[in-house]
């Protein structure tokens, strides 16, 4: 493996299932564990509350997934992010037997006879990817009649909207689960409480995943509370860690982060990509899945933890066979 981590994953490493169907609890899963120039230790989630400190603090994504595919006989629409004015964000992908892939086709102005008798129609392209649209009635409650979560090849099955749900899901609006999240239980937030690490909401909703290497991450719509702010900036002053779970946090503090990193209540759309260029500023810790090779998260993972400690955490991952993906294991990244 390089510094950039351009590696190769092997197949059998993708989790197919979420824990549950593997005979584990949620918290369950293995978390490997990275610190600076200390060689990477390996863990189960539920070790979390003794590898943090009293004062910590945990920032959680309270957004919840929408079952955001819609199918259609030979194409699926994955509905990505609803725009200020009412206009989606889509990607149509090709139905290849029980997985989909990228499909290159539509043009401006055509319309798709969707389920339910309702209709998209395609406006312009955004990205490569992605087009903006429009459906002809409102798009959550028509998701949740017709739509199922978006999943990709490496799951072999569907699984109920409930897989995708963490237990702080409370405003609906990703398209895709964040994940990061998902190995937290009711009896581990008790337990992190307990041991006085403080727990604080943001949300920000998750686009359709980048399938093509090196494509940056788009604009994603946010929301920092002022509380959660205050807490932030309280757990920095005293010395405390601040540990987003999942890189749909750290995009939103450091999105609301000023130069000193100071964080400030803000809501909106973000473009902001951390990169080891940019830093971070308010982030000291992060909880993460494990990510593809040349991934845009690796960028901000290589921004926390440095790119040597992360080519050795991604060589002890593979050589101890974590499992990747949405229902794999976890890592925890710690500055100090």
């Amino acid at each position: 493996m390089t510094a950039t981590l351009d590696f190769t994953l092997p197949p059998g490493l993708s989790a197919r299932e979420p824990a549950e169907a593997r005979g584990l609890a949620r918290d369950a899963v293995r978390m490997l564990v990275s610190r600076g120039e200390l060689e990477p230790s390996h863990h189960r989630f539920c070790d979390l509350p003794d590898l943090l400190d009293p004062g910590d603090l945990v920032v959680v994504n309270n957004s919840a997934t929408l079952p955001a595919a819609v199918r259609l006989d030979r194409l699926a629409v994955h509905f990505s992010t609803a725009a200020p004015d009412g206009t989606w964000l889509v990607e149509l992908r090709q139905r290849t037997g029980t997985a989909t892939e990228p499909y290159a086709g539509g043009e401006p102005g055509e319309w798709l006879p969707m389920p339910g008798r309702a209709t998209l129609r395609l406006i312009a392209r955004e990205t490569p990817r992605l087009w903006r649209a429009t459906l002809d009635r409102d798009v959550e409650p028509y998701l949740r009649a017709h739509g199922v979560p978006i999943r990709y090849s490496y799951v072999d099955r569907d699984w109920p909207i409930e897989a995708y749900q963490t237990v702080f899901a409370t405003v609906p609006g990703s398209a895709e689960m964040p994940s990061a999240a998902r190995p937290f239980s009711a009896e581990l937030v008790t337990a992190l409480v307990a041991r006085g690490i403080g727990i604080a909401p943001i949300t920000l909703h998750t686009g359709v995943a980048s399938t093509e290497k090196d494509e940056p991450p788009y604009a994603e719509r946010y929301e920092v509370p002022a509380a959660t702010a205050r807490l932030v900036g309280l757990a920095l002053a005293n010395g405390n860690r601040v540990v987003a779970a999942g890189t749909t946090v750290v995009r939103a503090l450091e999105t609301a982060a000023d130069a000193p990193g100071h964080v400030t209540a803000s809501s909106g759309w973000t473009r902001h990509v951390v990169t080891p260029e940019t830093g971070v500023r308010a982030v000291t810790g992060l909880i993460t899945g494990l990510h593809e090779p040349r991934s845009s998260h690796l960028l901000m993972l290589t921004a926390i933890a440095g790119a040597p400690a992360l080519a050795r955490a991604y060589d002890a991952a593979l050589g101890a066979e974590y499992l990747w993906h949405e229902f794999g294991d976890t890592h925890l990244i710690l500055k100090k």
